[in-house]
């Protein structure tokens, strides 16, 4: 599947209260292979689960992979969605967590994380130039970065009146003018 380039600045918008959710594991003794590939064989398990089920409430992830770290941002509809999917027994997370817990939690041998942060609309701002719809972008719609949207101060209303600069240097609004 192809994704859609947007050759111009883009920001996301979206009118309902959402949760950012960050989650990941730190490989830290690469050797015990037995240790870190079950944890990081779990999440796609997970995300191939949540992605069937129309209504589980996780919106959109992308995964970034470093020499030690993996790390996911998830978008959800809500804290009770994560949260529920998160509890249930006959899903993919909670024997997986369990799992974790017993063979490698205390051994240190790998590590992982999470961080959760509700945002209301307005509490944000996003833009994305010369990229295909990702992040928030992904999960949200996504609008022209013009007029009220051109600048972070701006989609955030805190009445920046201060025009975007452009990558040559000059401001947004001095581009359009030439």
């Amino acid at each position: 599947m192809r994704e859609t380039m947007h050759k111009r600045r883009m920001t996301a918008e979206r009118d309902e209260p959402f949760v950012v959710f960050l989650i990941g594991m730190r490989i830290n003794r690469y050797w015990k292979v037995h240790k870190w590939l079950p944890v990081a064989a779990a999440m796609p398990k997970m995300l191939r689960e949540l992605e069937a089920q129309e209504d589980s409430g996780l919106l959109h992830h992308e995964q970034t992979i470093n020499t030690r770290t993996i790390l996911m941002v998830q978008y959800w509809e809500s804290f009770e969605t994560l949260r529920d999917y998160a509890r249930e027994m006959e899903r993919e997370h909670l024997p997986a967590w369990i799992e974790y817990n017993q063979t490698s939690g205390k051994s240190g041998d790998v590590g992982i994380f999470h961080e959760t942060y509700l945002v209301d609309p307005g509490d944000y701002e996003t833009v994305y130039n010369n990229m295909p719809a990702f992040g928030l972008g992904a999960a949200a719609d996504l609008r022209p970065a013009t007029g009220t949207l051109e600048t972070a101060g701006r989609r955030l209303g805190t009445d920046d009146d201060e025009p975007a600069v452009t990558v040559e240097g000059e401001t947004a609004d001095s581009a359009r003018e030439n």
